[in-house]
Order: C-alpha cells, then structure tokens, then sequence
C-alpha cells in the first residue's frame, strides 16, 4: 500500500525529491466538514480515498484513551479521530517527512488541540507508549511485508484490551492476512465490507 512507478517511491519515501505542488480538499467525514492541504508525493493527494472513507466510517474510538493513527500521510483518519473524540490523545506518523508537515499544517488548519505528528518508520516513534486503538490504511504499494509488519508490531505499542483496525482492498490477503491477525491476537473480525474494502479488526487481551 506492488507497484513500481513514481508515485510509490515519492510516498513512501522518507524525503521526497518532487517538487511541491499543493492543493486543497474539502471533505465530509462523518457528516462534519474538513479542510486539507495536500502535495506532490504524498498518498491521495487529489482526494480523500475510498479506503481511508471506510476506514474513517467504520472506526471504533474509545471513549478516552490514546489512539495511534500509523501511516497517517496528510492527516485525514488521526484528524477525524481526534475531532469527533475531545477526550482522546491522538498520535499520527509518518515515514514521509513532506507527509508530516502536512499533517502537522492541517491539525493547526482544523484547529485540533488533542493530537500530534511523529517522523519514523512503523512503530520507531511511538515505542515505549501504549495505545488504545491503533488504526491504519497500509502502503500496500509498499509491499505486503511492510503491510504484515504494521499488523505483527502494533501488539508492541497496544495496551491490554486495546483494538488494532486496519482497511484493505477485500481482495488482497483474503486468506493471509485474517491469519497474520490471528498470529498477532488470536482473532481476526470483519468490522465492515463497503465499495471492495474490508476493515479487519484485532483486539489485545494479554
């Protein structure tokens, strides 16, 4: 989240090349209006995806707590948690530094005080820390090893009964990924199934 073309290298890449080119989404996400700034070499940068939309529709926060929203590119699932949920501390990463500025420019746009913007790769900036929902719309691009990896590591950084959610094209792993899940919390469900996206969801009781 393979594909071998510029886009992949630029935005999964830790200090894009590209020159900048910025533009500006207005979206809807969960009935309430947001507004983001995007570049060049950055995922999606035209338009919220259809992933990251039932990625954001399905979610389900905690009523208070920390939620880590890994991958978080220019903002768009760790921002709408952090709206919708005042209670909640949000942490967001990124392994793209162009993706961090970003994000970091559009909690200040959308005037959210209840988050913030880590640099690393996977889960690098947050060890140490523990979280009650981990969410995640995966650089599939990237490779399904990096997508495993994201799935296998969020136990790390998860507290004791803390959920892992994560959106995927209902095609890809169909059978590979309900059992990475399962090798990571014992279970896997289906949280939701919309327009060829499935979230799959881990929950941690260890």
């Amino acid at each position: 989240m393979c594909r071998k073309n510029k886009s992949h290298e630029h935005y999964f890449s830790s200090a894009p090349k590209s020159n900048d080119r910025f533009g500006t989404i207005h979206a809807s996400l969960r009935g309430r209006t947001f507004e983001f700034l995007t570049s060049s070499s950055v995922f999606s940068k035209k338009k919220i995806d259809l992933g990251t939309h039932v990625l954001i529709d399905a979610m389900v926060l905690p009523q208070k707590g920390f939620v880590l929203d890994i991958g978080c590119g220019y903002g768009a699932v760790g921002i709408t948690a952090a709206a919708f949920s005042p209670q909640l501390h949000v942490v967001m990463t990124d392994v793209n530094m162009r993706a961090v500025q970003l994000a970091r420019q559009n909690l200040a746009g959308n005037r959210i005080g209840n988050a913030e913007v880590r640099y690393g790769s996977l889960y690098e900036p947050v060890l140490g820390l523990y979280f009650d929902c981990v969410l995640s719309n995966p650089p599939v691009s990237a490779g399904m090893d990096t997508v495993k990896a994201i799935i296998e590591g969020a136990p790390r950084v998860m507290a004791t009964g803390g959920s892992f959610q994560m959106v995927i094209r209902s095609k890809i792993g169909t059978k590979s990924l309900p059992e990475t899940f399962c090798g990571a919390f014992g279970d896997c469900e289906i949280l939701a199934r919309e327009s060829g996206y499935r979230v799959l969801m881990g929950k941690l009781f260890i």
